[in-house]
């Protein structure tokens, strides 16, 4: 069994959605609840990396642990994943977005399968799309921890340049909708419905 933890990133301020998109409900839980839900299926070891931690103490959260960011200077995900990643001491993390409704605990179950195969230079095993990867769903080894922060500390913030820098081994995806985040009232009206 591959040695996994979990880390999901609840540290954005929400400016499009306009309300805190961790605690919008759909299909009866929060969102921060049904993405921790789903890490619980391949790992004890949960990291909450926010900067309200407060805000979450009332949701079914058992057995996950909060990291908490500056909240006067949160500096995008890679850093919020920087300070996760400080903890992991697993070779692979999964990294999971708070606003990822459609998760299937099946296609994660076939991608951790796949890490067993995974070339040792590869950083990270992600789904690639037309615009790049897709950062926030998918496994890290715990090793790239010092690569991550030397981009950091050379101002670096941006996912896609950073993964650009080293091999990255790619996942299939048969069902992209599952990869739909959640960032405005338009997206949550079209989950809302489905």
């Amino acid at each position: 069994m591959t040695t996994l933890s979990a880390i999901v990133l609840a540290g954005g301020k929400s400016s499009r959605m306009g309300e805190d998109k961790a605690l919008i409900i759909i299909q009866g839980k929060p969102l921060l609840e049904k993405v921790g839900n789903v890490a619980k299926n391949f790992t004890d070891t949960i990291y909450i990396v926010t900067s309200w931690p407060e805000r979450y103490q009332n949701l079914d959260l058992n057995g996950c642990e909060f990291i908490q960011e500056n909240p006067s200077n949160t500096q995008g995900p890679l850093v919020g994943f920087a300070q996760g990643l400080e903890k992991i001491q697993t070779e692979w993390v999964l990294l999971l977005a708070c606003d990822l409704p459609n998760l299937r605990v099946e296609v994660l179950q076939d991608w951790v399968k796949r890490l067993h195969n995974v070339e040792a230079e590869n950083i990270a095993c992600l789904v690639k799309n037309t615009k790049g990867w897709e950062p926030l769903c998918g496994f890290y080894r715990s090793s790239c921890l010092p690569l991550l922060l030397d981009f950091i500390n050379q101002g670096g913030r941006s996912f896609q340049k950073w993964l650009k820098l080293y091999p990255v081994a790619n996942l299939p995806l048969l069902e992209p909708d599952m990869l739909l985040n959640c960032n405005t009232p338009d997206d949550l009206q079209q989950f809302l419905v489905n």
